[in-house]
């Protein structure tokens, strides 16, 4: 793919794979809308704070989350909307029931 942008390519596979993990996953929906503290976040999932604590890293380093700090504590917010929308959206489709078909078959699935 000469004279391609690739760059862009490789920066959005880093956000899918920051996303591939079901807890990331989790912590991005419970930061769409309002900011949380770690403890909040420990709470809500049931994890425990080193395990959220990771995979808040992995969030920032990615450019998904950013941290403030508020006192004693961070809190943690989303970047902007637009990750927020891509897991709701993924959550969304995979809802939608959509049967996987045995290699080869055609037609509708059933």
């Amino acid at each position: 793919m000469q004279g391609f942008a690739m760059d862009r390519y490789a920066a959005a596979g880093d956000l899918f794979k920051a996303l591939s993990s079901p807890v990331r996953l989790a912590i991005v929906d419970l930061l769409a809308g309002q900011p949380r503290f770690v403890h909040q976040l420990v709470e809500l999932t049931g994890l425990t704070q080193p395990h959220v604590s990771q995979h808040l890293r992995v969030l920032r380093h990615t450019g998904v989350v950013r941290g403030v700090r508020q006192g004693q504590e961070i809190a943690y917010t989303l970047c902007d909307d637009h990750v927020a929308h891509i897991v709701r959206d993924a959550l969304a489709h995979s809802g939608e029931g959509c049967a996987v078909r045995p290699e080869g078959e055609a037609g509708p699935a059933a």
